[in-house]
């Protein structure tokens, strides 16, 4: 089994390396021409769910590390 692995880029995309399935919200498929692809974080893209790198004409400023909600008490 290939293990998956999702990556956060500094300002930018996700970057996703292994073999994976995409869906769209009604259930279709989204081919996915590689092993690495770099998903959308900013919203701008024209190419959803792909970046096309409207992040760095747009501003967008997004976390790389984990933020984890706190836990209720």
């Amino acid at each position: 089994m290939t293990d998956v692995s999702i990556q956060a880029t500094e300002n930018g995309p996700l970057k996703v390396r292994g073999p994976i399935e995409l869906t769209d919200a009604e259930g279709g498929h989204i081919e996915v021409q590689s092993e690495t692809v770099f998903l959308c974080r900013c919203g701008g893209s024209m190419n959803k769910p792909f970046c096309d790198g409207t992040h760095s004409k747009v501003g967008f400023q997004g976390a790389t590390a984990a933020v984890r909600e706190a836990e209720e008490s």
